[in-house]
């Protein structure tokens, strides 16, 4: 009977949550894997469940012109039903994580329709993140401003160093962040998000942690231990209890009250026959640790 009860969640839990990014080419986790080595753009390495993807195109300041967010989504996307893989972080090299969109390919010589593809493509990156079945976690050291603030607001958990700052300077230069401001609005209270789309004045790291932009903030020599802890945290737990109680929190969000309890009256009773919520009941109750499956 629970099988069949968990098949008929997970059937369920798919219709509810589906998927609609088409798959990436699958290169099968191993316990240390490097992805895509020659790579212009990104340091890809994936070890012990945990997949590392450094922004590394420090020539742009780590802009997110439309070969990077190609190339992001890809990462994000690539094998995400591993069963091995347990969350992804994102970081980057150099003194700017990432300073938003290449404004070179902002030029009315690209036309209209390009234009169009960039955002189009910003919008795929930043909702392969939201529905990625592993939770992803920004680790900055240093400037994010425009979509890469954008890009750092969107991840589930954002840790970054003392010395890190964030910012929507676009009006500066007649490009209002719009986009960047649906991620940042959707984390900061309403004053705060308007002080910075409209003034393009970046806040500190402390500021980014008051007003709660980012999860954490620790001394630089600390930043790539706290991550780690975090990933390991997450590591101990189901991967499907995780993967389904992450996609239930962005589905409910959208959502009036009244219709977010009464789909969350159905997720509990799917995740309580799932066979990793029977088996965390059991455990719990034989005072033993859990064998997730």
């Amino acid at each position: 009977m629970l099988k069949n009860n968990s098949i008929n969640c997970l059937n369920l839990i798919s219709k509810l949550f589906r998927n609609s990014q088409k798959p990436f080419a699958i290169i099968k986790c191993s316990n240390s894997t490097t992805i895509d080595p020659n790579n212009d753009y990104l340091i890809n390495t994936e070890q012990n469940g945990i997949r590392n993807i450094i922004l590394n195109h420090t020539k742009t300041r780590n802009s997110l012109s439309l070969d990077m967010m190609s190339t992001l989504v890809e990462a994000i996307t690539n094998n995400k039903d591993d069963p091995k893989l347990r969350s992804i972080v994102l970081s980057a090299n150099g003194q700017v994580f990432s300073a938003g969109h290449n404004l070179k390919e902002l030029t009315d010589e690209k036309g209209i329709d390009y234009h169009k593809t960039v955002f189009r493509k910003s919008t795929e990156l930043m909702t392969s993140i939201i529905s990625s079945p592993v939770p992803v976690i920004a680790k900055i050291n240093g400037l994010a401003a425009a979509a890469g603030c954008q890009l750092i607001a969107t991840c589930d958990i954002i840790v970054c160093s003392e010395h890190s700052s964030f910012s929507t300077p676009g009006a500066n230069f007649g490009i209002f962040c719009s986009t960047p401001g649906i991620a940042i609005g959707r984390s900061v209270p309403k004053a705060t998000a308007m002080h910075m789309l409209l003034t393009g004045f970046p806040l500190t790291a402390k500021e980014a942690y008051t007003s709660g932009l980012v999860t954490k903030v620790v001394p630089e020599d600390q930043l790539d231990l706290e991550v780690a802890t975090i990933c390991e945290a997450i590591s101990a737990k189901s991967r499907s209890v995780v993967s389904l109680g992450k996609q239930f929190y962005y589905k409910q969000i959208s959502q009036g009250i009244y219709d977010a309890y009464k789909l969350g009256e159905e997720i509990m009773v799917m995740n309580i026959n799932l066979p990793d919520g029977q088996e965390g009941i059991n455990s719990f109750a034989q005072k033993r640790k859990p064998k997730w499956s």
